[in-house]
């Protein structure tokens, strides 16, 4: 109960728009409308332009090059020569930590364990695959079973916490973008000239031009992190929050590189997001709406683990170009930007077009 006495309401009412259809190849082969949950309403018809031009241009395509959630465990020891005999022990064992994680999960598989040491204070971060899941919850039960197991070895360490920060969970990192963490997803279209012109109303020259002087230039004197964009995280926590995600994790997946060429066909324009962190299954997704809109972006189809989360982390990827590309097209062009903002967000709600239903 509130403390005025009236019962607090179940849910948190967010404006749910579909946008598209997004022309997708590659990891996707097909017309996709993308549900977008935001109280940021000019991201609608901003996100409708790029999926516009995805059509126009013959579609975005998308690689899934890389998946894998990781925990990074702590360990202590008495010297840093014992946490380092710990490190090889683990180094020369991993087949035995991967038949412990097969034995007690169904879907858990791992990769890898990379250890940094830092004094007395040993660092491992496992890397598995998690099927359709984000992970978070069975890569947290994965490692105190890789815990359990490394502690009875009679190595001269203790245990320090299942989660050490080398994750790195939910904040912004460099190991995440080197090592991964989530899904790797590369998004690129090639568009014609007249359609730069035409449909994002600037040019290929501008569009490059800023591209480099605002997202490479401008974020490198702010001191981003393996970060080069100009609003991955709009996109990214819009379709989050629509489709069951865990919000918190758009931190590190907001960390991506927006890159652009002029050439003689047209405009080159590119989205690399290193860590994609979608699941279509696990908490949230038993929602009503959540379920329904995984449905209808076929995220819930009959396929082998992971394939699911990888269309997901595709239609993902392919959205937040059509957003990055739309904003960036609209700053080429002086009072553009404030200009849609006043008349969506001041001058009411207007009909959707057919390309934003």
């Amino acid at each position: 109960m509130s403390p005025l006495g009236a019962e607090e309401p179940p849910v948190t009412t967010i404006p749910t728009r579909w946008v598209g259809p997004i022309r997708v190849t590659g990891a996707v082969d097909e017309e996709v409308e993308v549900p977008l949950a935001t109280y940021e309403t000019p991201l609608w018809p901003s996100v409708a332009r790029g999926a516009r031009v995805s059509r126009e241009a013959g579609g975005i395509h998308v690689s899934i090059v890389d998946e894998r959630m990781t925990r990074s465990v702590l360990l202590t020891a008495r010297d840093a020569a014992s946490a380092d005999a710990a490190s090889r022990a683990i180094d020369a064992r991993l087949g035995e930590l991967q038949l412990v994680v097969s034995a007690q999960s169904r879907h858990a598989r791992l990769l890898e364990a990379r250890s940094e040491i830092v004094g007395n204070l040993l660092f491992v971060r496992f890397a598995f695959t998690t099927g359709d899941a984000s992970g978070h919850n069975m890569v947290t039960s994965a490692s105190d079973a890789l815990l359990r197991t490394i502690l009875s070895w009679g190595l001269a360490v203790e245990y320090g916490s299942v989660s050490g920060n080398y994750c790195s969970d939910k904040k912004a990192t460099v190991v995440n973008g080197v090592l991964g963490r989530g899904r790797r997803a590369l998004a690129d279209i090639l568009i014609p000239h007249d359609v730069v012109a035409g449909t994002l109303r600037t040019s290929t020259a501008r569009l490059t031009d800023l591209v480099t002087r605002k997202n490479l230039v401008g974020s490198t004197l702010a001191g981003a992190l393996r970060s080069a964009n100009a609003h991955y995280a709009n996109m990214l926590l819009a379709l989050y929050l629509a489709t069951g995600q865990d919000a918190a994790n758009i931190v590190e997946g907001s960390q991506g590189i927006t890159y652009a060429e002029t050439r003689d066909e047209g405009l080159y324009f590119s989205c690399t997001l290193p860590h994609l962190i979608v699941g279509t299954v696990g908490n949230g997704k038993h929602l009503p709406h959540v379920e329904r809109a995984l449905t209808r972006l076929g995220c819930r189809e009959e396929r082998e683990p992971g394939a699911n989360a990888r269309r997901l982390a595709a239609i993902t990827a392919a959205t937040v170009l059509c957003g990055e590309l739309s904003l960036l097209a609209a700053q080429t062009n002086p009072g553009e930007l404030m200009a849609a903002h006043t008349v969506l967000e001041r001058g009411g709600a207007r009909p959707a077009r057919e390309d934003e239903r």
